[in-house]
């Protein structure tokens, strides 16, 4: 294992060699940003000061994805292509996962080296300490250091397991770290999960994450993913130490503040979902009968049908409200219309009034007018005087 190692180590040193040689205008160092001649995304982007013959480089688009699935469908997402047989029943799968979570945990104890468990794992240990039976994923987590010493130290480690049933079980499992984990940003997406324990045997994995300080400047004291979970360091340390599927494993410090702000209140209290009861008394998360999924199929086609017919119902109050609106606006529209036609025949008739009386005092100015002018125009006949007698006098 250590000569397949230095034999890596050289073929890659030599291939950053042929890189440096081949770009002398921009020697190429190894460094967290720069693995195998392939620098990471930094997180924002870098401004540079435009220089005389300056040219625009082509926007580096982050290492390739490493971890591969078949897909085909969401199942198929949870498979290593590499080890791909085929999708596992339910029976198949629950044993294969409960073997390869005992094989990790029981490797991480016995190199006393710190993971504990994340997100629907973390939520299964928290009902029974068990894994939820219908969750397809189980996740763990590890600190930034602990990823970095994985990938020194025990990278493409090959872990035979033995169970303790009778009869045994006999697997390998295969630690990959994958090699874009020195980047502790997001970068691409290509790569959020940093790590996997996979089966051999089909494929199954577990996928390990790690959390790290990205920005301990301006954020002192939290914990990121790559995938944008954020933790304090409070919420993880000190690290719990409990049992889950019969091993010792860890759990973070605030657990339940973890859980409910990740899944809500409300995914500690339900007790009936994907199929399965969970059952107080054997402390289970039991698969339902055909006749219990049968009767969940009818209710649930029940509760639809109830709940098109409130939408009904409600869509119908809402379209008499509308209706009952557009009718008291007509009617308001129509009154006003109907005052603003008085209010205009109002000031028309009091417009014609004023007109009239205006065209009155014209006439009457006018007749006015041409009795003085007449008057002005009559010859003037002289006035004979008189005595006091009244005789006229000569």
């Amino acid at each position: 294992m250590r000569l397949i190692q230095t034999i890596i180590i050289f073929i890659t040193f030599l291939c950053f060699l042929i890189d440096a040689a081949t770009i002398p205008e921009e020697p190429r160092r190894r460094s967290p940003d720069n693995i195998n001649g392939k620098r990471l995304e930094p997180r924002g982007k870098v401004r540079r000061p435009r220089t005389p013959g300056h040219r625009r480089k082509r926007r580096d688009e982050g290492m390739p994805k490493y971890f591969h699935e078949p897909g085909g469908s969401q199942l198929g997402n949870h498979y290593d292509t590499r080890y791909y047989h085929g999708i596992q029943d339910y029976a198949d799968r629950k044993d294969t996962q409960l073997h390869m979570l005992r094989a990790y945990l029981t490797f991480f104890h016995e190199n006393r080296l710190e993971s504990w468990l994340a997100h629907g794992t973390l939520l299964g240990w928290w009902w029974n300490g068990k894994m939820l039976p219908w969750d397809w994923d189980i996740d763990t987590q590890v600190s930034g250091s602990t990823l970095k010493y994985l990938a020194q130290r025990y990278n493409h480690t090959h872990y035979d397991y033995v169970s303790q049933s009778d009869p045994p079980v006999k697997r390998t499992y295969l630690l990959d770290i994958n090699p874009a984990s020195v980047e502790r940003e997001r970068g691409n997406g290509n790569n959020i999960i940093d790590a996997r324990w996979i089966d051999t045997t089909n494929g199954l994995y577990i996928d390990i994450t790690g959390l790290s300080e990205t920005h301990p400047e301006d954020q002192p004291g939290v914990w990121v993913c790559k995938n944008y979970h954020r933790y304090h360091t409070t919420d993880l340390y000190p690290m719990r130490e409990t049992m889950y599927e019969g091993v010792i494993s860890k759990v973070p410090y605030a657990y339940d503040r973890i859980l409910t702000q990740e899944y809500g209140e409300r995914a500690l209290a339900l007790t009936d979902y994907q199929g399965h009861r969970w059952d107080p008394i054997v402390k289970e998360w039991l698969q339902k009968s055909e006749e219990e999924l049968e009767e969940d199929r009818k209710e649930m086609e029940a509760a639809d049908k109830m709940k098109e017919e409130q939408e009904k119902r409600r869509k119908d109050k809402e379209e008499a409200a509308k209706k009952k609106e557009e009718a008291e606006n007509e009617k308001k529209a129509q009154e006003q219309e109907r005052k603003d036609r008085e209010k205009a025949e109002k000031e028309k008739e009091k417009a014609d009034k004023k007109a009239e009386v205006q065209r009155l005092k014209d006439q009457q100015r006018l007749m006015r007018d041409n009795i003085k002018k007449k008057t002005e125009q009559q010859p003037k006949t002289p006035v004979s005087k008189s005595d006091n007698n009244g005789n006229p006098q000569r």
